[in-house]
């Protein structure tokens, strides 16, 4: 019997503000084995209203991961983790901090605000869809995730 929960999308939300950055993850994730759903928004209070549902953002999905740069516009993404982290209910969703910071600093203090992972974007295109790959393959088909929270292999 086929659930709801293997013929929907993966729901990704992925918090970048460089165009270069968001294209390149959307070439990674166009070719993927996983059926998925990219939402892309260019800040940190656009990531919040799309999390909360507010404004334009009311009918949005709520994610099965997010794809979270660290150096936004208005809220940068140590504040949106921050948030994140905080809310009971966003709290759960898994969130993959992937940026140009390589400051031990921004690490420590990423997982210090309970970021899921921390990865250093590579500069060279295919390594830079290699990592994006990589995410994908180990959040989706390796992790388990709350029921609600993902369609991996086995949950």
């Amino acid at each position: 019997m086929i659930t709801d929960a293997e013929t929907r999308p993966i729901e990704i939300l992925l918090v970048e503000d460089n165009p270069g950055d968001v294209r390149l993850t959307q070439e990674a994730l166009k070719d993927s084995k996983i059926f998925n759903n990219l939402n892309i928004v260019n800040d940190g209070d656009q990531a919040m209203d799309f999390l909360l549902k507010k404004d334009k953002y009311h009918q949005s999905p709520t994610p099965d991961i997010i794809l979270l740069d660290l150096n936004l516009p208005k809220k940068d993404g140590r504040q949106v983790l921050e948030e994140i982290k905080a809310n009971h209910d966003l709290m759960k969703i898994p969130v993959v901090i992937l940026t140009t910071s390589h400051a031990e600093e921004d690490i420590i203090n990423t997982y210090n605000l309970h970021a899921n992972c921390y990865v250093t974007k590579p500069v060279d295109l295919n390594q830079f869809i290699k990592v994006v790959k990589s995410i994908e393959d180990f959040w989706f088909t390796i992790v388990r995730l709350p029921v609600g929270h993902s369609t991996a292999v086995g949950s």
